[in-house]
C-alpha cells in the first residue's frame, strides 16, 4: 500500500526575520553553549578580538564575529568543549578621546578622578549596544554574563582583568624582562603620550620645502640646504653630503654656519645624504624623523631638543619658543625671510609619521619610560612566526617583516589616565622602587603601598607611580585571561595553548605580535596554534567605507531590515575574507536571502512526507543524490576545520537550488507521491526516506552558518534542537552507473529542447533516447519528463509538434 501523504506541517509561507527574535532571546539563557571546565572533551578556544565599546560595532566587526561563531558552532557539533568569550575593550586612548569629545575637555584640564568618571559615563552609555548587535546576529558566546569563571565574558577595565595585566608586569619586572630608561620616543602632542613604533602610521601631507642659505665658515661660500622643518634649525648638529658627491668633497672637515642661529656645525660625508634630493646637502637635527634618531646614535651626537612634552617649541627654538610646531615654523620662516636666508620654496607631498589614533604628526622627544626587552627575542619570535598556522599563509609575511624591522625595545608606559596603572611605588627618601605582590588590582596614584616602610631605608613615605600601561600591554594578555592563567592554574597547566586568534591584518604588528612576544616571555610557549587573519569589508564598488564619503553600511540597520540569516549566509558565500576584501551591499544580502526562502520551500515540500525508516534497498536515483550529498558533507567537514566556510557555502547554495530542488525533487516527485501506484511501496519509501535524509543532513551542515532557520525547520520536522546534534559523518559513496552531474546535464538538455519548441516542461515527449547508464532510473525519467517512449543510445529527443525538426542528436 502506498505511503500516505500529509498536509504541509510548516505553517509560515516563507522564512521571515520576525521568527528570529524569540530564538536569539533564548541564546542568553541557553546553557548548552556554556563552557564546561570539567569536561573531558577536547578544547577549542577562540581568543575573540574585544571591540572598543565607545562606538557601535561596524559592519566589518559583525561580519568577522558571525564567521567566528561559525567556527564555534561547528566545533561544538564535532565534539569540542568551546571557549568563545564575549570580550569588551574598555581601556585606553579611544575611551579617553571619546570622553574628551563628549565633555569638551582635555585630559590635562581636569583632575584625574573627575576624568575617570567621565570615561565611565561614556562606557556605560555604549557597552550594551555592542552586545545587542552580536545577540541579534546569533553569535553563540560561551556566556553572556561578565564574571570571573572560565568562559565568562570579560571587560578589559574590570579589576580582575587589570589585576592580571599588573601580575604579568610584576613577573616580567622580577625576571629582568622590563626596565626603565630615558630615550627619544615617538610622541603624539595631541594624545600627549609616548607611542610604540607599531602605533605610528605614515601619511603623505602637503607641506613646503624650503631652500635655506648656510655659510661655510672656512671659505665664506654659501651652500643651500633644503628642509621641510626649518623650526628645528636650533637643533641642527651636523651637515652631511653623500661620499660619492663630487660637489661637496672639498668641504670635508669644514663647518657650516646655520642661518638665524649662527651656530657652527661640522660638515661630513655620510651615505644617508641623497645627491638627487634637494641640493644633496642635509641638515641633521634632533629630531625630524626616525632617520635622524638613528644617525645621532650612530654618530654619538648629543641631541638638542626643540620640542617639549606639551607639543610646543621650547627655548632652543629661539624666536619660535612657546609656539606650536606649525606656528613656530611660520615664525622661523618669517625671521629667515627678514634676514634674506630663504632662496626658494615649493609645495611638496611629504611622507609624515602620524599617530594612528589622533592622526596628529609625531614628534620625537626624550621621556623616561618602561620597556619590555624584545630585540634579544627576535630569533625566537621568527621561529614562532614560522611555526604558527596562518589562515591564509600570505599573512605570515606581514609578521615576519615586522619582526625584521624592530630597532628598539617595546615602550609600554603611557602618560594617560584610563588604563591599567603601572604597579610601582617609590620611596621618597632613597628612591627605592617597590613592586607589590601579585593578586590584586593596584592604583598607586591614589592608594598607599601594601607595606609600612621601605625595605631599603625604613622610611614610611612613598610616592605612587602615575603612569599607565600601553593598551597593547593590556590586550596582549587576552589568551592568558580566557585560559585562566594565574586565576585557574591547574586548567592553564593542562591547556597552555589557545587554539585560535582571529583578527584583522592591520593589527598583526601590534596585537598579534605583542601577544606572541609577551606570552612567550611569560610561559616559554607559543600561545596560539592558529591565526586567522581577515581583510576588510568594503562597499559594492570595492571602496573603503567612510562617513565623509557616505558609503558606510550600518550593521544595526542591516539586522533590522533583513535579519541575521541573510547576513550570515552572505558572510559565508561572499568570498574568503582571509584572502580578499568583502564587498557588501543590500543587494548582495538580499540575494543570500533568496536561498533561505528556497530552502524553506524545499522543507515545506519534504514536510508533506512522513519520516520513514531507512528501507532495505535504496533506488539508483536516490543513491546518486546521496553520493552528491555525502561528498558535500565530507568537503564541508574538512574545510570547516580549516575555517573555510566560503567554498562549502557556495556548494551548499548550488546544491539547494540545482541538485536538490531543480533536479532530484523534480525527477523523484512522481515516485514520492506515487498517487496512481505506478511505483512499488519499496520504491516510494526509498524516495521519501532520501528526501528526509538529504534535508536533515543539509540542515545540519548549514547549522553553523544559519543557526536560526535550520533550528526552526529541524524542530518542526524532527522535534529536536539541531544545535545539540552531531555534525554528520560522511557515508561511503556507493559506486553508481552515472554521476548526478550527468543527470543534471541531461535534464537541462531536455528542458532546453522543450523551451526552444515553445513547450512547457510538463508537455509530452514523443520519443527520448538517452545513454545506457540511465537505464536504472527509466521510470523516474519517463514520469518526470512525460516521455511516451524511452530508448537507449545516442541522445535524441522528439517532440510532438514538429517531430522531424525537433529531433536533436548529441551525446549525453
Amino acid at each position: 500500500m502506498p505511503i500516505a501523504i500529509n498536509q504541509v506541517t510548516i505553517a509560515e509561507k516563507n522564512w521571515d526575520k520576525s521568527l528570529e527574535k524569540s530564538m536569539y532571546e533564548e541564546l542568553k539563557s541557553d546553557k548548552s553553549y556554556k563552557f564546561d571546565p570539567d569536561s573531558d572533551k577536547p578544547l577549542f578556544s577562540i581568543d575573540t578580538p574585544p571591540p572598543y565599546v565607545n562606538t557601535p560595532i561596524h559592519i566589518g566587526q559583525l561580519t568577522t564575529y558571525v564567521l567566528m561563531d561559525m567556527f564555534a558552532r561547528f566545533h561544538r557539533m564535532i565534539g569540542y568543549n568551546v571557549i568563545f568569550p564575549l570580550g569588551l575593550d574598555r581601556n585606553g586612548l579611544p575611551i579617553e578621546m571619546a570622553a574628551e569629545k563628549k565633555f569638551k575637555v582635555k585630559l590635562n584640564q581636569v583632575k584625574r578622578e573627575e576624568f575617570l568618571s567621565m570615561c565611565k559615563t561614556v562606557l556605560e552609555e555604549s557597552s550594551s549596544t555592542t552586545a545587542d548587535s552580536f545577540l541579534k546576529a546569533g553569535v553563540s558566546f560561551s556566556s553572556w554574563e561578565f564574571g570571573n569563571k572560565l568562559g565568562d565574558g570579560y571587560m578589559t577595565d574590570s579589576p580582575e582583568y587589570r589585576a592580571l595585566t599588573q601580575a604579568t608586569f610584576i613577573d616580567m619586572w622580577n625576571r629582568g624582562l622590563i626596565y626603565e630608561s630615558e630615550r627619544t620616543n615617538n610622541y603624539c602632542p595631541g594624545c600627549r603620550t609616548t607611542l610604540a613604533d607599531a602605533e605610528v602610521d605614515y601619511l603623505d601631507i602637503s607641506t613646503k620645502f624650503y631652500d635655506l642659505a648656510f655659510t661655510v665658515k672656512e671659505t665664506g661660500e654659501e651652500i643651500i640646504i633644503a628642509t621641510t622643518r626649518p623650526e628645528l634649525l636650533g637643533s641642527c648638529a651636523m651637515v652631511i653630503y653623500n661620499p660619492e658627491d663630487e660637489r661637496y668633497k672639498k668641504f670635508e672637515g669644514m663647518h657650516a654656519i646655520t642661518p638665524l642661529f649662527n651656530k657652527e656645525v661640522p660638515i661630513k660625508a655620510h651615505p644617508l645624504a641623497n645627491p638627487e634630493k634637494g641640493s644633496g646637502l642635509v641638515m641633521m637635527c634632533s629630531f625630524g624623523d626616525l632617520t635622524d634618531i638613528r644617525f645621532f646614535r650612530e654618530m654619538n651626537l648629543t641631541p638638542i631638543y626643540s620640542i617639549g612634552a606639551d607639543g610646543k617649541l621650547n627655548e632652543n627654538a629661539g624666536p619660535a619658543a612657546g609656539l606650536s610646531v606649525l606656528k613656530g615654523r611660520e615664525k622661523i620662516v618669517s625671521e629667515l625671510k627678514v634676514q634674506n636666508k630663504i632662496r626658494a620654496e615649493k609645495q611638496i607631498m611629504h611622507r609624515t609619521p602620524i599617530c594612528e589614533r589622533s592622526k596628529d604628526p609625531i614628534e620625537f622627544i626624550p621621556m623616561k619610560e618602561f620597556y619590555v626587552k624584545q630585540l634579544d627575542q627576535r630569533e625566537k619570535m621568527m621561529e614562532i612566526a614560522n611555526s604558527l598556522n596562518f589562515f591564509s599563509s600570505e599573512s605570515r609575511k606581514i609578521l615576519i617583516d615586522w619582526i625584521n624591522s624592530l630597532s628598539i625595545d617595546w615602550p609600554i608606559s603611557r602618560r594617560r589616565y584610563y588604563a591599567t596603572e603601572v604597579p610601582l611605588w617609590y620611596c621618597k627618601k632613597c628612591g627605592y622602587k617597590y613592586v607589590p605582590p601579585k593578586g590584586k588590582y593596584y592604583q598607586p596614584w591614589k592608594e598607599s603601598p601594601p607595606i609600612d616602610k621601605c625595605p631599603k631605608c625604613g622610611s614610611n613615605e612613598f610616592e605612587g607611580e602615575t603612569r599607565v600601561f600601553d593598551t597593547w600591554f593590556d590586550s596582549s594578555i587576552t589568551p592568558l585571561y580566557i585560559h585562566g592563567y594565574e586565576r585557574y592554574p591547574e586548567f592553564f597547566r593542562k591547556h597552555p595553548q589557545c587554539t585560535l586568534r582571529p583578527q584583522g591584518k592591520e593589527i598583526i604588528r601590534t596585537w598579534l605580535y605583542y601577544t606572541l612576544l609577551k606570552c612567550y616571555l611569560l610561559t616559554d610557549k607559543q600561545i596560539f596554534r592558529d591565526a586567522w587573519i581577515n581583510y576588510h569589508v568594503v562597499d559594492e564598488k570595492g571602496n573603503k567605507m567612510s562617513k565623509s564619503v557616505g558609503n558606510v553600511i550600518d550593521p544595526q540597520k542591516i539586522l533590522e531590515q533583513f535579519g541575521a540569516e541573510p547576513f550570515r549566509l552572505w558572510a559565508a558565500i561572499e568570498g574568503n575574507i582571509t584572502e580578499q576584501d568583502f564587498r557588501c551591499s543590500n543587494e548582495r544580502i538580499i540575494g543570500a536571502g533568496k536561498t533561505l526562502n528556497k530552502l524553506w520551500n524545499v522543507a515545506k515540500y519534504v514536510s508533506m512526507f512522513p519520516n520513514v525508516a531507512k528501507p532495505s534497498k535504496i533506488m539508483p536515483l536516490d543513491r546518486a543524490i546521496l553520493n552528491e550529498l555525502y561528498s558535500l558533507v565530507r568537503d564541508s567537514r574538512v574545510r570547516y576545520k580549516n575555517y573555510d566556510f566560503h567554498n562549502p557555502g557556495v556548494r551548499i547554495r548550488n546544491f539547494i537550488w540545482e541538485s536538490f530542488a531543480s533536479h532530484y525533487i523534480e525527477v523523484s516527485k512522481n515516485r514520492a507521491y506515487n498517487s496512481n501506484s505506478q511505483f512499488s511501496d519499496e520504491e516510494q519509501a526509498s524516495a521519501i526516506w532520501t528526501l528526509h535524509e538529504v534535508l536533515s543532513t543539509l540542515l545540519k551542515i548549514m547549522a553553523p552558518i544559519t543557526p536560526f532557520i535550520t533550528a526552526s525547520l529541524y524542530k518542526q520536522l524532527y522535534g529536536k534542537n539541531i544545535h545539540h546534534e552531531a555534525f554528520p559523518e560522511p557515508e561511503e559513496i556507493v559506486e553508481q552507473e552515472f554521476k548526478f552531474s550527468e543527470l543534471e546535464e541531461m535534464d537541462r538538455k531536455i528542458w532546453k529542447s522543450k523551451k526552444d519548441a515553445g513547450l512547457s516542461l510538463k508537455d509530452e515527449i514523443t520519443h527520448l533516447h538517452v545513454h545506457e547508464k540511465f537505464r536504472s532510473i527509466e521510470k523516474d525519467l519517463m514520469f518526470s519528463h512525460s516521455v511516451k517512449k524511452l530508448e537507449y543510445g545516442e541522445y535524441m529527443v522528439v517532440l510532438p509538434e514538429k517531430p522531424k525538426e525537433s529531433a536533436q542528436r548529441g551525446k549525453a
